[in-house]
C-alpha cells in the first residue's frame, strides 16, 4: 500500500467576472446570477499538513481574514473531515495576496484550494462530484474553483456550471480602493432600483463569442457596478483610468469594490499601473489563466 503524503500546497487564484447579471430572487431568498468566471494569476497559497489532533489555521499576509471560525479554509476542512467521518488532524497555512471584500473571490478560492489539498493529502478519497457538493454549501463562488477549468459560465448561486475552454492569456490590472460594500446591501440596492418585482431573465448566450476576447468584450457588463459606484466613486475613476490606458475590458469585479482591466500587451498594462499609482490607486499586475494550478504534494 502506498504511503500518503504529509503535506500539500496549491495556489488559490482570484477570479474576475467577465459579465455578471443579477436575475430574479429565488424561493430561498437568494438572487439568481448569470456570470462568466475567469481565473487570474493573482493568488493566495494554501498549504495543509497532517499533524496532531485538531484543526489549526495560520494566516500570513496583510489582508484581514476575520475570525478563524468563519474562515472558508476552516469551514472547508470541517466539511471535508465530516464527509470522511474522521476528526481533523491538520495544520493549514494560508498566505494571503488577494485583497478581501474586493469581489475577487479570494475567500472562496481559499476554501476550494483547501478541499483540493486535503483530498490530495488523504489519497483522493472524494471524487469531484463530492467536492462540488461541499463547495455549493460553502458559497456561491466556491464551485467555480473546483470545476477544472479557468473559464466557466455559471447560473443560479454558482452551482450550475459549464466549464469552457480557456481564453488566450491576457495581461490584467486589478485595483482596489480599500473599502467595500456588503454584498447583501448591493443586492438590496439593485432590488430597490428595479422596483415592482422586475428582474431580467437568463439569456441565450453565443458560446462561439466566448472563445475570443472581442466576443467577450461585447458581452461585458456588471449589474452591481452602478449601485456600488454611487457609494464608492473610486470605481468609476479607476475604470476610466483603465480604459484610457487601453484596456479592452474594464469593469468592477463581482459585487465590488475592486476593478480590473484586460489589456492586449504587458507594456500597456504596466504603463497604466504606473499612472494609477500616481493617482494613489493601489494596483496589482496579473494575467488571465489558461490552466488550473496543480496541487503539489510532499
Amino acid at each position: 500500500m502506498r504511503s500518503l503524503p504529509d503535506a500539500a500546497e496549491v495556489l488559490a487564484p482570484a477570479k474576475a467576472n467577465l459579465f455578471l447579471r443579477v436575475l430574479a430572487r429565488e424561493e430561498g431568498g437568494y438572487h439568481a446570477l448569470e456570470t462568466l468566471f475567469c481565473a487570474l494569476s493573482l493568488a493566495d497559497t494554501v498549504r495543509v499538513r497532517r499533524g496532531a489532533p485538531g484543526l489549526r489555521l495560520r494566516v500570513e499576509g496583510a489582508v484581514d481574514t476575520g475570525p478563524a471560525e468563519r474562515n472558508l479554509c476552516v469551514r472547508a476542512a470541517e466539511r471535508f473531515y465530516a464527509a470522511l467521518g474522521e476528526a481533523p488532524c491538520v495544520d493549514i497555512h494560508l498566505t494571503k495576496k488577494i485583497p478581501s471584500a474586493a469581489g475577487l473571490g479570494g475567500g472562496s478560492s481559499d476554501g476550494a484550494a483547501t478541499l483540493r489539498a486535503l483530498n490530495a493529502v488523504h489519497g483522493e478519497p472524494l471524487d469531484r462530484a463530492a467536492l462540488l457538493r461541499m463547495a455549493v454549501e460553502l458559497g456561491s463562488d466556491v464551485p467555480f474553483f473546483l470545476c477544472g477549468s479557468p473559464l466557466a459560465l455559471a447560473w443560479s448561486r454558482g452551482e450550475r456550471l459549464l466549464a469552457l475552454p480557456p481564453l488566450p492569456a491576457r495581461p490584467v490590472l486589478v485595483a482596489h480602493p480599500g473599502v467595500g460594500m456588503p454584498t447583501a446591501e448591493a443586492f438590496r440596492r439593485i432590488a430597490e432600483r428595479r422596483g415592482g418585482g422586475y428582474a431580467p431573465e437568463a439569456r441565450s448566450l453565443p458560446l462561439d463569442a466566448l472563445r475570443e476576447w472581442d466576443g467577450v468584450g461585447a458581452l461585458a457588463e456588471n449589474d452591481f457596478e452602478q449601485v456600488v459606484a454611487e457609494e464608492i466613486p473610486f470605481i468609476h475613476l479607476a475604470i476610466s483610468a483603465l480604459r484610457q490606458g487601453g484596456a479592452s475590458v474594464a469593469m468592477m469585479a463581482g459585487s465590488g469594490s475592486s476593478v480590473f482591466g484586460v489589456f492586449e500587451s504587458e507594456d500597456a498594462r504596466d504603463a497604466t499601473r504606473e499612472r494609477m499609482r500616481g493617482l494613489r490607486m493601489r494596483a496589482w499586475a496579473a494575467e488571465t489563466l489558461e490552466f488550473v494550478p496543480a496541487v503539489r504534494v510532499e
